[in-house]
């Protein structure tokens, strides 16, 4: 499906680290200089053949990375490079793992704790350099050094039918949570759209509402202060709003009419044809959306993205953060080849904005997908990751699965009346599962 991730499994974490640990320290680094990937200075004195793990199956079946490949191979005519698309790509990569034997470069996998990386991948240099040039690079480092860059980053909003919008009448991006569901009730009324599609049944696009944590407040420090927070859900605090506008969307009958059956791939050509108004996903969606436009019919410019209904200081916000990191194996045997290819797709291939995505980059342009955010002045900002690992360690202790489909589907089939009780017991119940684990799993 391509989907795009953020956060880890814990829990694979443990069992892909005592996999791969027993072997990753008993082969010394072959190649390029002990456990560094260092840039190399001169392109015509790079050789080689590099093989490179991805999860993009599509990109290597319709030649998308040959076509980068070939471009890298005008400036590095002396290197090969290979891709292996792998479906199921963290499990395929775990088994891998636990040998020497897993690419030259390939993208970091969401279950390896970042304390072990570099056990797996070579340093590309510190953090306080490469910081200055690229976003995204707190999240692959460990002790001041770099062990990968993000291949691409995605900002937070809502994937919506502009064409949708306008026959409602509306022109302009909602400001609030209540001006969002005015526009939807328009929608419906106006339309024969479905005005909001919640994707329940697949249970992962639900779970992008977490994303919107930050967007809504404009707050860098909005997932480290769950570490402390003894009410996450109380009236006026960031889950608060999001889970209430999710909550309302669907008990003002503004989804689809019985969310159990609904289906992510058709959805996006429901989207794409205008018989679906809008979704909240992420910058990544929006280019899968224009191609299901095209294929079935419709317009990719009608496609368009929007940020959360918020403006905490007059402004909009939305929340980018990284996508896989790009690595280099610290076994490779052409490290130099695997580093350069590393810091041509970053720096010079139009990955990135071909996927409508941020770039890593600080100095790419936007893709045109996020040129309206750009035009309309939207604040995009990196949440801090300072207490993350706390944060999920509380989240684990609470068994809310602040990243699992479990929580908000429950919310959802409250909404619907499907479940008893009402969104204000249930933030209490949510409250207080909190509560109890900062005391015992906080710190």
């Amino acid at each position: 499906m391509n989907t795009k991730r953020w956060t880890g499994m814990l829990a694979a974490g443990l069992v892909l680290a005592a996999a791969g640990c027993s072997n990753a320290t008993s082969h010394s680094p072959s190649g390029g200089s002990g456990g560094a990937a260092a840039a190399p200075a001169d392109p015509a004195k790079v050789s080689g053949t590099i093989t490179v793990l991805t999860n993009r199956t599509d990109l290597v079946k319709d030649g998308t990375l040959k076509k980068y490949a070939d471009q890298f191979n005008q400036v590095y005519p002396n290197v090969t490079v290979k891709f292996e698309g792998h479906t199921d790509y963290e499990g395929d990569v775990k088994i891998r793992m636990s040998s020497s034997d897993y690419g030259d470069v390939l993208l970091i996998p969401n279950a390896l704790g970042q304390a072990e990386y570099p056990r797996f991948f070579a340093d590309l240099g510190s953090a306080t350099a490469l910081g200055q040039k690229y976003r995204f690079v707190s999240k692959a480092t460990v002790n001041g050094e770099v062990y990968g860059l993000a291949q691409n980053g995605n900002a937070v909003g809502f994937v919506y039918n502009k064409a949708v919008w306008a026959k409602a009448g509306i022109t302009d991006w909602p400001k609030s949570p209540d001006e969002f569901l005015a526009d939807l009730g328009q929608i419906k009324a106006k339309t024969g759209a479905i005005p909001y599609y919640t994707n329940y049944k697949d249970g992962w696009p639900i779970t992008k509402w977490q994303d919107a944590l930050g967007a809504a407040s404009c707050d860098v420090d909005a997932g480290d202060a769950l570490a402390s927070s003894q009410a996450p859900w109380a009236a006026g605090t960031e889950l608060n709003t999001i889970d209430t506008l999710m909550y309302d969307v669907v008990k003002r009958g503004y989804s689809e009419a019985d969310p159990t059956t609904t289906n992510w791939e058709k959805s996006k050509s429901l989207l794409g044809t205008g018989q679906i108004g809008t979704m909240w996903l992420g910058s990544w969606a929006v280019s899968q959306m224009q191609a299901a436009a095209t294929a079935a019919g419709g317009k990719a410019d009608d496609i368009g993205f929007m940020p959360f209904p918020a403006q905490p200081n007059g402004k909009f916000c939305t929340v980018a953060g990284p996508d896989y990191q790009l690595a280099v194996s610290i076994h490779s045997a052409h490290k130099d080849a695997a580093r350069a290819w590393v810091d041509w797709f970053v720096d010079k291939s139009t990955y990135a904005q071909d996927q409508g995505d941020v770039p890593t980059l600080k100095s790419a342009a936007l893709p045109a997908a996020l040129q309206p955010f750009q035009n309309a002045g939207v604040n995009m900002i990196e949440l801090s990751q300072a207490k993350t690992a706390t944060v999920n360690t509380i989240d684990d202790a609470s068994e809310i699965g602040l990243t699992k489909p479990d929580y908000r589907q429950h919310i959802i089939d409250l909404a619907r009346g499907a479940a008893s009780g009402s969104l204000e017991s249930d933030f209490a119940d949510l409250n207080k599962k909190w509560s109890e684990a900062v005391k015992t799993a906080g710190s």
